[in-house]
């Protein structure tokens, strides 16, 4: 079991430290975002309050996120529902940005690494999950 456990704390700390990274991006200035945009080749970012507000807001979700994952990582049993939860999560996360991808255009390898990694890795998450017991076993 120690060896699933191990895994399970593995996973959950890669995927919240890709959360973590987003932390920069709550405070980048407009003309970097704008800078990211255009090196992906989206063209110019619209400058509306919306959009600046969206890219904020969600960077400073992912980065919570990733913290999440890093503190029941500690503790895989006693967190067990919550990582459960949080792995179907983030399967559903993962299907749901797959056609949300498919829909605004984006390209293709936005898509592979958004949806079907974020897919993947709750597929993960939730059978590792199951791997590792109950608290009480």
């Amino acid at each position: 079991m120690a060896k699933q456990e191990n895994a399970l704390r593995l996973v959950l700390r890669i995927l919240g430290s890709g959360g973590l990274l987003a932390i920069p991006f709550v405070f980048l200035p407009y003309s970097w975002m704008n800078a990211v945009h255009q090196g992906l080749g989206m063209g110019v970012l619209p400058k509306e309050p919306v959009v600046g507000y969206l890219a904020r807001s969600t960077s400073a979700f992912y980065a919570m996120v990733g913290g999440l994952l890093w503190v029941v990582s500690f503790d895989v049993r006693r967190h067990r529902l919550a990582v459960c939860y949080l792995g179907g999560a983030i399967c559903l996360l993962g299907v749901v940005l797959f056609g949300v991808d498919l829909v605004e255009g984006l390209p293709l390898w936005w898509n592979l690494v958004e949806g079907l990694g974020n897919t993947t890795f709750g597929v993960l998450i939730l059978s590792l999950t199951c791997r590792i017991g109950r608290p009480s076993q």
